[in-house]
């Protein structure tokens, strides 16, 4: 039995459509998942023409609109290859909305600074949406081709700072080294949040932890069953005399960057 915060349903695609040459964006109609998602949230998705597969695919809620809600997804997999290939009215079975997500800041709260590796953007739309005000976003990735969403993020008021590793796009170099440079320009009301690979992340803890600020990360662990049974996606976070594991599907997968016991991390 899933706990009264998850609900499972059947969902209609509305559309799926290519995003880039190599992301899609996937609507689906969900009248009792999408009025519940909360920022940083995650959908479990059983793609029912798969037959053979047992394990679900975990998604970041990226938008929601009413009884809507959607994802970016890369078809890396048979899984998504085939999710790809669906169309509108074919139907999906989702678990929802899982996952602990990111504080959203108060009104006269701190700036919020967002982070994004690839769709990693995915995961903080609805952060930036429902922020009451706005910050400035900092989106990377290996190429042109790897940044999305930069025009619905700069529709909401949010100023977009870009970078490609091969400088096909915004500034070349890596994502944080804008970051580190708006920090040193003056840290105070300044909170960080990402999602992404995870040596990015772990590059933005140590950047936080460089200059006193606070920092909320999404973990990017791979999930099995999405609802805390399996233990599979679990990651080291400190207590006060060592450290323990903790879910990332249920405990997370956004952190107090403070917490995350990175010594213990393979």
């Amino acid at each position: 039995m899933l706990p009264p915060t998850m609900v499972e349903e059947s969902v209609r695609i509305i559309s799926n459509e290519r995003a880039t040459d190599l992301y899609f964006r996937l609507v689906v109609q969900s009248p009792r998942i999408a009025p519940l998602v909360q920022p940083g949230q995650f959908a479990h998705l059983r793609i029912l023409p798969l037959r053979e597969a047992l394990l679900r695919r975990p998604f970041s809620i990226f938008r929601v609109e009413g009884y809507t809600f959607s994802i970016l997804y890369k078809a890396v997999g048979k899984g998504t290859e085939l999710l790809s290939r669906m169309r509108p009215d074919d139907e999906l079975n989702a678990i929802g909305p899982l996952g602990h997500g990111f504080t959203v800041p108060p009104a006269g709260g701190e700036m919020p600074l967002l982070v994004a590796g690839g769709y990693g953007m995915a995961a903080m739309y609805l952060l930036a949406q429902r922020s009451p005000q706005r910050g400035i976003v900092f989106v990377g990735g290996r190429r042109r081709v790897d940044i999305l969403c930069e025009d619905e993020f700069r529709a909401l008021g949010w100023d977009v700072r870009a970078t490609t590793e091969d400088g096909s796009h915004g500034e070349k170099g890596l994502v944080t080294q804008p970051l580190i440079a708006e920090l040193k320009r003056g840290t105070a009301g300044r909170k960080l949040f990402a999602c992404g690979p995870t040596p990015m992340l772990k590059a933005v803890s140590r950047i936080a932890e460089e200059f006193n600020v606070p920092a909320e990360l999404s973990m990017d662990e791979h999930m099995c069953c999405g609802v805390g049974v399996c233990l599979t996606c679990v990651i080291p976070i400190s207590t006060g005399d060592g450290w323990e594991y903790q879910r990332t599907c249920t405990e997370g997968p956004v952190f107090d960057s403070r917490l995350i016991a990175w010594e213990a991390t393979a």
